[in-house]
């Protein structure tokens, strides 16, 4: 069974397996960091290549990378059988600072447990830094979303400590997520963060369990 971040830094989601599906259920927090009913498939979530091991940097700076992705166009589909690596397919576009920030949230969302490692040990950096680099319409619209994202965690943070998030305490990094992981529930304000983190914590979920190692944890 995995155990996801529910907000509570004492406490995590159950996922509970029928077959290929998973239901996920939060019996202490109001906080609901995980997909209520899901399944997933490689086709789904690759993008020509399984991700790789994950390695963090350090937190969102200045110095962001936001200019368009430079590809054009669809192009040749990647050949499958073909083992790629990061960056061979289109330029890559998290800066080493929002690779650091995508593993700490990566890692909120998937910790690891006794049966498994992290959502960033298992690659999901990689994946995730694939999918918005991706010169394609949804993956792009994706892109946008997931940086404006990262901006919007640095400002509370400083808001409200003074510091980056991932120079934060993993209290007060839940409790960050935890306003924002429900789009139902998420103040008006904030609405736009919490739709963030409902595709990030998908794009977790998806790159981690289209892994080796994700799929064994299922």
């Amino acid at each position: 069974m995995r155990r996801m971040f529910s907000g509570d830094p004492a406490d995590s989601h159950s996922i509970q397996r029928t077959n290929s599906s998973e239901t996920f259920s939060s019996p202490r927090s109001d906080c609901r960091c995980s997909r209520t009913s899901a399944s997933f498939s490689v086709a789904t979530w690759t993008t020509g290549k399984l991700p790789s091991r994950a390695r963090c940097s350090h937190a969102v700076s200045s110095g962001e990378s936001s200019s368009a992705v430079s590809v054009q166009g669809y192009g040749t589909d990647p050949n499958l059988l073909t083992v790629y690596h990061p960056g061979d397919l289109w330029p890559l576009t998290l800066t080493p600072d929002q690779r650091r920030l995508a593993a700490i949230l990566a890692d909120l969302i998937i910790p690891a447990d006794e049966s498994s490692p992290s959502a960033s040990a298992a690659g999901v950096v990689e994946f995730i830094d694939e999918w918005v680099s991706a010169p394609y319409p949804r993956h792009q619209r994706d892109r946008g979303i997931v940086l404006d994202g990262f901006k919007w965690l640095e400002t509370e943070a400083v808001r409200r400590s003074g510091t980056a998030f991932a120079e934060l305490g993993a209290t007060d990094q839940h409790a960050i997520c935890d306003e924002i992981c429900d789009v139902s529930r998420a103040a008006d304000a904030k609405r736009d963060a919490a739709r963030f983190f409902a595709l990030y914590r998908d794009l977790t979920a998806g790159g981690f369990y289209s892994t080796p190692v994700g799929r064994k944890d299922l």
